[in-house]
Parts: structure tokens; sequence; C-alpha cells
């Protein structure tokens, strides 16, 4: 792979990665060193992509199992504290702005609450629009239990906004 190959990856998938990495993480400032570390491993590694997946697939694969690393390590458990994201975007100040704002932050709330497996995999699905095959692919995981993690992602967020205003939430869903 050359250097403008690379570049060509880092723009094209630089924010999917970043993004993932950071829902797994919940961390700024790791969701930037894994992004870094997944390209570097990609750069490094790119011998060993036999093309079965996707380059988005391959790549989500990567910094998924580096993320895991991090955040396995004892000396990444001792230094970051993994605490809920919270957005640092002003608002725009007309009241429906605002009110959609607040019903996609509720939804990221439930989202990010959810244990870590059930969130990778919403999170794949939905945000990144990967099939059940691509997920598995990702995770490592077979089809069904790709299946059965989105149906029980899905039961426990539309049970946890059943208290919230539905028609903030209509406008921002998540499948």
């Amino acid at each position: 792979m050359d250097q403008s190959m690379l570049e060509e990856l880092m723009r094209d998938y630089g924010h999917d990665v970043w993004n993932f990495s950071f829902f797994l993480t919940k961390n700024h400032v790791l969701a930037d060193d894994i992004t870094q570390d997944t390209f570097i491993q990609a750069y490094r590694h790119v011998a060993g992509y036999r093309g079965e997946a996707s380059v988005k697939t391959w790549l989500l694969r990567i910094t998924r199992n580096i993320s895991y690393n991090y955040m396995k390590s004892a000396f990444i458990r001792k230094v970051f504290l993994f605490g809920l994201a919270s957005s640092n975007e002003t608002s725009r100040s007309a009241e429906d702005a605002f009110l959609e704002k607040e019903a996609a932050n509720e939804v990221w709330r439930q989202v990010f609450a959810l244990p870590t497996k059930l969130r990778e995999t919403l999170v794949l699905h939905a945000k990144y629009q990967l099939s059940i095959q691509e997920i598995s692919n990702v995770l490592q995981i077979p089809e069904g239990t790709v299946k059965s993690r989105l149906f029980t992602a899905r039961k426990m967020i539309t049970k946890s906004l059943e208290g919230v205003d539905r028609s903030e939430v209509n406008e921002t869903k998540l499948v």
C-alpha cells in the first residue's frame, strides 16, 4: 500500500472508524488514538486483507479489536474514566431545533446506556448500515446472534423511551 492509498482510506473511512471507536469507548481521546492505530494496522497488514468483506467492514473489525485491546489495558482503565459522552455543540435558538436535538440526544443516551455487545451491534446496523452478514463478519459471531442482539437492543431502546414524548423521538429513528 502506498501513501496515496492510505490517504484515500483515511479520507473515505476516517470518520466511520473514529465514530465507531468513540461509540465503543465513549472517550474522544481514545477514539483519536484508536483511529490512528487502526490505520497504522491497516497499512502494516494490507497483505492480510483477503477481500472476503468490504474495506469498510475490514477497517471496522480492526477498529473493534483495537478498541477492546485499549479497554482491557490496565493502564487505560486506571487513567480514563469511561463516562457517558456529552455533546459540546450549541443548539440553534429555534424551539423546534432545540426539541429535535433533545430528542436525538435522548435516543443516543439510551443507546450509550446499552451493554457494549448490544450497542456495537445496533450502531453497526443503524449508523453504518451494515448488513447482518457484515456485522457477523466484523464481530465474528453467528448471524443468528446478530439478529438476536439487534432485536434485544431495539426492545430495550423502545422500552426505555416509553416515558419520552413520542412526537419528539419519531424524527430520530434508529432503524
